[in-house]
């Protein structure tokens, strides 16, 4: 944001997206001085945008109530950054029609150059992850969930289980997480008397209450849904071993598979698996030397996948 007229325009869009902004928060947002903030006011009052200064304790910056900018401005970077987060954002479990439809709107108050670039863009890349559909929530189910863990008031919810199963519950949503392709948030459901963590997609109504809570201290809902996705009961329990770092396992391993910690002779790997045949092509695939405390089992699944191996490099 090196160029004057880019950072007055980065003004504007501060002011529009908010109430009222101090000299200082304008400064330090666009990397200048409070003096170089007046000149800027100056030049989009120029320019026939109605920029008020106010003076003294909770004086600042604000455009005149009722005016409206222009709907929708963006360079080339900005652009460019919108139309993959949407591409992006239909791969990871967001509505596919509302990211379709919010594509074409971009696109089309578009500038014809730009707009041709980044259709060019979108014809020509390719994703390796693989598309989940099915599993993106109601807009409406996010929203309602987000404004009522930020606002910390109880929601009443119609929830529909696993086996396909409708229950009416009242939760306390501590926060959402998007993990893996789907939506979930922690809370304390009130009909069971637990903190449990829910999948979004599942809930088939909801309404905010005007009961509130208390958010838990020591409850952070990202570590708190991965570590209970983690603790999902399978048939086996893993213990293995691996003969590397803490922080390159973490960077290989996702919370949600198994849970890490140090120990004298590497990483301790503990992790529960209902199918040990998938565990050994884990681990082989990793590549460090590893060592197995339990299941017995898993010894077996890795010597049967080595003699596979073995069968095809003869073949």
């Amino acid at each position: 944001m090196s160029h004057p007229t880019t950072r007055v325009l980065a003004m504007l869009e501060l002011m529009q997206a908010h109430h009222r902004m101090s000299g200082s928060d304008l400064a330090e947002r666009l990397g200048v001085d409070e003096r170089t903030v007046r000149r800027y006011a100056g030049r989009l009052a120029e320019l026939g945008i109605p920029v008020t200064a106010e003076r003294g304790r909770y004086g600042g910056y604000r455009l005149m109530p009722g005016y409206k900018l222009p709907p929708l401005m963006l360079n080339d970077d900005e652009a460019t950054a919108v139309v993959l987060g949407l591409m992006a954002g239909r791969r990871l479990g967001l509505p596919g029609e509302a990211a379709e439809s919010a594509l074409a709107k971009v696109q089309r108050v578009l500038p014809r150059s730009l707009r041709e670039r980044v259709q060019a863009l979108q014809e020509t890349l390719g994703f390796t992850l693989t598309s989940r559909e099915g599993d993106a929530p109601a807009t409406d189910t996010v929203l309602t969930l987000a404004q009522a863990a930020r606002e910390r008031r109880r929601v009443r919810m119609r929830y529909r289980s696993w086996q396909g199963q409708d229950s009416e519950r009242e939760v306390d949503t501590y926060g959402l997480v998007f993990h893996s392709g789907r939506w979930y948030f922690a809370g304390h459901d009130h009909r069971s008397g637990q903190t449990r963590t829910f999948r979004a997609d599942r809930v088939v109504a909801v309404e905010m209450g005007t009961a509130t809570f208390d958010m838990l201290d020591d409850l952070d809902p990202v570590q708190y849904v991965t570590r209970s996705l983690a603790a999902v009961p399978y048939t086996h329990e893993v213990e293995v071993v691996l003969e590397t770092t803490l922080r390159e396992a973490g960077r290989r391993i996702p919370p949600s598979a198994a849970s890490l910690s140090e120990t004298p002779d590497g990483v301790l790997v503990r992790a529960r698996a209902e199918n040990l045949d998938g565990m050994a092509q884990m681990l082989a695939g990793l590549g460090w030397p590893f060592k197995i405390r339990r299941p017995d089992e898993l010894r077996d699944a890795v010597r049967d996948l080595a003699a596979r191996l073995t069968e095809r490099a003869d073949a």
